[in-house]
């Protein structure tokens, strides 16, 4: 009667556990046989094989202990002869294990503790585990919890199964909290770690605000409207670009709610954060537009290679359009990935107006031409002498003032000036120590020969074993602003495309890779031509 009472406990103790702790049941029993295993193996020797069994349904405990059948026995504690195994079960061989019941056991004080250590551990375990694998699912989602403690301005919150910090610079400027205040916050990382899993909340990050906008609005929650982009001066300023999936409900009066109900329930979450909803536009000139509202802007110049993007604004509007220490624009700039550059009508007229005399007084050395010449071949949209002299000859004898006679002298004066500058481009280069092979490889310019020279490149080896960013440049995100790094063919206004068919024709020549491996996959071919065959 004593024994079942002992086995009904032993399972209402995992029962309880299991509750508590909220892991599986499994687990702790078979912690439980851990430690029981433990125990015995202090009672029969380290080296004995011990395993220990609980019934999960009666709770009935089996001890054992495996033997090695051997043909020599060198350790009669953990081996067993064949001829003995073979008693116990006809078809034991060498190499197999026989189990042999073990007496139960009777713990003492040291072995009792020493099980209750490595059940307590097992446990722990098991709960970290638990805590790791349902956070880790919840990554990116909001959580309600109450503050436990602050450390040192960092925020420890409960959330009821499991614990999180919220770090001093993820908290919203003058902000605070004390034990017992509610709290809620989005969870941005979790990290299996020694001490246990840690929960990193934030409630500064950008998609904070939009999760706060998917409870609030239930166009974003059913999926109608899409927040695209956010960005955040957290506590101060932020912007939102919101779009619809339907074209009969508009996305900016839906995040802000009749009278304003749905947004102001965000802001006063973020501690009066102003916010400004805009909409989204796959156009990014648009969207820019958008996104420096409510300043007006005039004009607008993009850069697509760099990600770049001059705004011309109205002299009034350029503070507006600037904001206070520059939070409009920089937040615009977050929002949209693009540098924003922004211009009044005044300056842009001015730097326009001295462009315009760069190219003519440009015109004027280069062609050895007067004034008048010069401003006329700058004002139809001449950037450069190569597109004179590339240009057809009645393109430039169709400029009125000119007729065949000057624009043949124009484009000749041009091609001398150009092959005056490509003997010297081609000496300087020699002088730096390019090899003639770079010369060969094509979309490689004397020009850029000698950027490549004054770089350190000066084989073809070298060329081969360029990055594409190495030659073109790089983008890279610091402190939410976009930072140009450039590269060694900087101005030379060569595409990403053009950059890496340089670098592979360099790799053919180099006898790195055959002109075979650029050509695209058959499989491709035969698709395409399968295509074109269906569509005639």
């Amino acid at each position: 009667m004593a024994v079942s009472a002992n086995r009904l406990e032993l399972l209402q103790i995992a029962d309880a556990v299991a509750r508590e702790k909220a892991i599986d049941r499994g687990i702790v029993i078979a912690a439980m046989e851990d430690a029981i295993q433990k125990a015995a193996r202090s009672r029969y020797g380290s080296e004995t094989e011990v395993r220990a069994e609980i019934n999960p349904k009666t709770g009935e405990m089996r001890l054992s202990r495996l033997m090695l059948v051997v043909d020599q026995i060198e350790n009669d504690s953990t081996q067993i002869s064949v001829d003995d195994a073979k008693k116990r079960n006809p078809a034991a061989q060498v190499g197999d294990y026989i189990s042999e019941a073990l007496p139960p056991l009777e713990y003492g004080r040291i072995a009792a503790q020493s099980a209750k250590q490595v059940i307590v551990q097992k446990v722990r375990e098991a709960e970290r585990d638990r805590q790791y694998e349902e956070y880790k699912e919840r990554i990116h989602d909001i959580v309600n919890g109450i503050v436990k403690r602050v450390e040192y301005g960092n925020v420890v919150v409960d959330l009821g199964r499991g614990e999180a910090i919220v770090r001093r610079d993820e908290l919203l400027p003058r902000e605070t909290f004390r034990n017992g205040d509610r709290i809620r916050a989005y969870i941005y990382d979790v990290r299996r770690e020694a001490r246990g899993p840690q929960i990193f909340l934030s409630r500064t990050h950008p998609q904070f605000m939009a999760k706060l906008f998917a409870q609030e609005v239930p166009e974003i929650y059913d999926g109608i409207v899409e927040v695209k982009a956010v960005a955040r001066d957290p506590g101060s300023r932020a912007k939102i670009a919101v779009i619809s999936r339907d074209s009969s409900v508009d996305p900016v009066g839906a995040c802000v709610g009749m009278r304003g109900s749905r947004v102001q329930a965000v802001v006063n979450e973020l501690q009066g954060e102003k916010i400004d909803i805009i909409p989204w536009s796959p156009d990014i000139a648009t969207f820019v537009v958008n996104a420096l509202a409510p300043a007006e802007v005039a004009k607008v110049v993009l850069d697509e290679d760099r990600e770049r993007i001059e705004v011309v604004v109205p002299d009034q509007q350029l503070s507006l359009a600037i904001g206070r220490r520059g939070q409009n624009v920089r937040l615009a700039s977050q929002l949209t990935g693009w540098d924003i550059d922004i211009l009044t009508e005044q300056e842009e007229s001015e730097r326009r107006q001295a462009e315009f005399e760069n190219r003519t007084r440009m015109f004027m050395e280069t062609l050895n031409v007067d004034e008048v010449v010069g401003q006329l071949l700058a004002s139809e949209g001449f950037n450069s002498v190569e597109e004179l002299a590339l240009v057809e000859e009645k393109e430039i004898a169709s400029i009125e003032g000119f007729d065949e006679e000057t624009a043949q002298e124009l484009q000749s004066r041009a091609r001398e000036y150009l092959e005056r500058i490509e003997a010297e481009f081609d000496e300087k280069r020699r002088e730096l120590g390019v090899e003639d092979a770079v010369k060969e490889v094509s979309g490689v310019t004397s020009k850029m020969l000698v950027a490549l020279g004054e770089n350190g490149i000066k084989t073809v080896e070298d060329l081969a074993g360029c990055a594409t960013d190495e030659l073109i440049g790089w983008t890279e995100r610091k402190d939410g602003e976009n930072v140009r790094q450039p590269g060694i063919l900087d101005g030379f206004e060569l595409s990403r495309d053009e950059a890496e068919a340089v670098i592979m024709q360099a790799r053919v020549k180099a006898g790195w890779i055959s002109e075979a491996d650029l050509a695209p996959p058959p499989e491709e071919n035969a698709a395409e031509e399968t295509t074109a065959e269906a569509q005639s």
